[in-house]
């Protein structure tokens, strides 16, 4: 890339930032390096209860509410595309002025916007805004099922696709079944009404099931580590061995815990952040390196 082609990338970026709107920042403690925590659909930052008092004795732990989500805007006329969400998380990330590369972690949708994101800061972009590592927690990657040729795999992430599609299309039946489930968790960890049905709906259609998850992973050039539960529903253990496979991916897998991130997640997430990985003596953790 010219300089120009590189002074125009950075002048769309500002302009693209000033016009997104900021995210809810719902934690700021701690000090030391900065960690920033990306929560999925349809919960709040409340997702990382867990980790924040384990990361925030050596670290700086930031934890925002994701575009239409929680205490964050909700613009009436926002498609809540994969690029409007990056768009808001990139807008309060450079409100922060950082200094130095910071982890990037997502959970669920907050991983696609995470990957994404860290996918679009290159290397003339300032420090202060560029990932030095991504961390992803229960990913919710789906390759096409037309690119995939294991007939296994294509049924599973068909059926996902299908069942993502039967919850858009019926609202009460979503709606009261979300109910149910959120008197089962803490407050903020799944809440899903009809405030939050349209962030709900078109983040679903225009990121989960329409995504990019692979591609941008493959572009990055930081160290990427995956964490997932055994029990996870919405993982697709066939899509993640394209990922796997990659060399800068290392995977983590958790036993016993499902797309919660819960104790066992989280003590798992904060060892790889802090660059001692998953010890061999955890029985409830199984990671495998590269």
């Amino acid at each position: 890339m010219d300089d120009r082609s590189r002074r125009w990338a950075a002048l769309t970026e500002r302009l693209r930032g000033r016009r997104a709107p900021r995210l809810s920042i719902q934690t700021d403690t701690g000090t030391g390096p900065v960690v920033i925590l990306v929560h999925g659909i349809a919960s709040t930052a409340v997702t990382f209860r867990k980790v924040v008092p384990l990361l925030a004795p050596g670290h700086r732990v930031i934890a925002v509410d994701i575009l239409g989500h929680g205490a964050s805007p909700a613009p009436p006329d926002c498609e809540y595309t994969l690029d409007d969400h990056v768009a808001a998380l990139a807008a309060t990330i450079r409100a922060l002025n950082l200094r130095e590369p910071f982890v990037l972690v997502g959970h669920s949708l907050g991983s696609l916007i995470a990957t994404r994101y860290a996918a679009e800061q290159r290397w003339y972009t300032r420090r202060g805004l560029r990932v030095a590592r991504l961390v992803l927690v229960g990913p919710p990657i789906y390759l096409s099922p037309t690119d995939i040729g294991d007939p296994w795999v294509r049924a599973r992430v068909t059926a996902y696709l299908r069942a993502y599609e039967f919850l858009r299309s019926n609202k009460d039946f979503t709606l009261a079944n979300a109910a149910v489930l959120g008197r089962l968790l803490p407050k903020g960890i799944l809440e899903l009404n009809e405030n939050t049905w349209t962030p709900f709906v078109k983040s679903l259609e225009h990121c989960i099931e329409s995504q990019t998850m692979v591609s941008d992973i493959a572009s990055l050039h930081v160290p990427v580590d995956l964490i997932y539960g055994t029990l996870d529903a919405f993982v697709a253990p066939g899509s993640l061995r394209v990922v796997e496979r990659m060399r800068h991916v290392h995977t983590h897998r958790v036993e016993a815990n499902d797309h919660i991130v819960r104790s066992r997640i989280a003590k798992v997430l904060v060892r790889v952040i802090d660059g001692s990985g998953a010890p061999a003596a955890e029985p409830a953790t199984v990671p495998s390196t590269r």
